[in-house]
Formats: C-alpha cells, structure tokens, sequence
C-alpha cells in the first residue's frame, strides 16, 4: 500500500466513524473498524461491527441507505479531489478474532 493510500485509508477511516457518531443513534453501536480502498481510489469499503448482533441486519439496511450521505459528508469535510463510492461491510475478522478469545 503506498504512502498516499495509506493516508487517504486514515482519512476515510476517521471521517467514516465521525459522521455514524454524527448520524447514527446508538442503538445499535455501530463501530468503524478500518477503511479499504484500492489504488484507483474509485470505491472504499468501510468495515464496521454492530452490536448486538441481533441487530446487524437492520443496521447494514441503515448503513446501506446512508452511502450517498456519507459521501457528502467526505466531500464537506476533506479537500480530496475524486470522492470514492462508499460500502458498508460488516467485519467479519473482528468476529473471528472475539470467538477466539471466547474459546480461549
């Protein structure tokens, strides 16, 4: 990963978990773990978790509603030339890693 897309990574990741504070109600917490973009910056994808799980499935339909708001939201508060199209993806290597601990 370059320097650039590494920053850029950073930036989306921090701006991403700024607007679901902003926009999302806490029930259910929805938590920004890392942003993934590739070299052509044309599409990002956001890795959340949602707790509780009961809940995952309406928060990806919320979160899925919230992509275009999203990018608004980058486009306000960055000074990034070509806006990614953003996805919402739910971790699922963070719920790996917590049933591991569980076990352990």
């Amino acid at each position: 990963m370059s320097k650039r897309q590494e920053k850029v990574r950073e930036l989306l990741r921090h701006l991403a978990a700024q607007f679901l504070s902003e926009e999302a109600n806490r029930s259910p917490l929805i938590t920004v773990i890392d942003v993934q973009i590739p070299s052509d910056f044309r599409e990002a994808k956001v890795f959340v978790t949602v707790y509780p799980e009961a809940q995952e499935e309406a928060a990806m339909a919320y979160l899925k509603r919230k992509r275009g708001d999203l990018r608004e939201f980058v486009k306000e508060n960055s000074r990034m030339k070509a806006l990614p199209h953003f996805d919402f993806v739910i971790d699922r290597g963070e719920k790996h890693r917590q049933r591991i601990e569980e076990l352990i």
